[in-house]
């Protein structure tokens, strides 16, 4: 497909509160280098810096990130605030909290609901704000996310953060959020060949409650955090050939396509590939084309 002209505006718009984002948007994590969360080779800065501008060129108004996006010698969020700022009035940009790295890189336990507020201040000091858009409380395998939410709802309360979302959640962590304050976003790991059972279901909520649903690694597949996936089932090759488009771009169209709800945040270094994945906002597959790709890939 031709790729020139397209902006993230053509997949339409969702409202996330009272800020509203194209539907297409931009993940941060991958403009550190080449091992995602480890020390790989560092992104070429210039590039990195290039590759957001262009984006926002290219209509994207809404950038996933998070402070512990960094490699050996680059953060994301570094990067957003000296290739952004000043910020557009119309830029939202997300944020995660919970998950923790030190600065050598490595992992440590995730916050407790007293750490959460260090964490809101480092993405704000990193990215030159005072307050934050969207902050997601990223689970890390707790039974209940009542305390950490709670935490997070004081911030908002306080003016710090303006929108919350959950990520890596099942149906009943988003019941027990929504108790505590308004759940604007979910963020889970979806795609075509990564449809868990609970996914669909929070899905479905999503679409009833009026909740944007974002997936993550929806290009990368079993790729996960290294980048996206190399395997193409015939089905998809297939649908790819039918539209002139790579396997990438028809993995966003099929998210895309699972409700006006849902909003995609594919995340590249390479400015090539980001063009590519803003033009699947223009992508529109057919019924029989749908049920082609969810009949070879089926919720596991």
């Amino acid at each position: 497909m031709s790729t020139g002209t397209i902006t993230a505006d053509a997949a339409g718009t969702w409202t996330l509160g009272d800020l509203t984002v194209n539907r297409v948007g931009f993940g941060a994590m991958r403009l550190t280098g080449s091992a995602a969360f480890h020390l790989g080779t560092p992104s070429d800065r210039d590039r990195s810096i290039a590759v957001l501008r262009r984006a926002i060129d290219l209509g994207v108004n809404h950038i996933d990130t998070a402070a512990f996006y960094f490699s050996s010698l680059r953060s994301a969020n570094e990067l957003i605030n000296s290739a952004l700022s000043p910020y557009r009035d119309d830029l939202l940009i997300a944020t995660k909290v919970g998950p923790f790295r030190d600065y050598a890189g490595e992992w440590g336990t995730s916050a407790r609901p007293e750490d959460l507020r260090a964490h809101v201040e480092e993405n704000l000091r990193q990215l030159g704000r005072d307050h934050l858009d969207l902050v997601y409380l990223r689970r890390m395998r707790q039974e209940s996310i009542a305390e950490h939410f709670g935490a997070l709802a004081a911030l908002r309360e306080a003016g710090l953060v303006r929108h919350l979302g959950i990520s890596d959640v099942e149906p009943r962590h988003l019941a027990e959020a929504r108790a505590i304050a308004p759940v604007v976003s979910v963020q889970n790991r979806y795609g075509l060949g990564d449809r868990a059972p609970a996914t669909e279901e929070l899905l479905a909520l999503c679409r009833d409650q009026g909740i944007a649903f974002v997936p993550f690694f929806s290009i990368a597949g079993d790729g996960g955090a290294q980048g996206a996936t190399t395997t193409h089932d015939d089905a998809l090759l297939s649908v790819a050939r039918a539209h002139d488009s790579t396997p990438a771009q028809i993995r966003l169209a099929w998210s895309l396509a699972q409700g006006p709800h849902v909003l995609a945040i594919p995340g590249t270094g390479d400015p090539g590939h980001l063009t590519e994945n803003v033009a699947a906002a223009a992508l529109r597959l057919t019924d029989e084309e749908l049920a082609r790709l969810n009949e070879a890939h089926r919720p596991g």
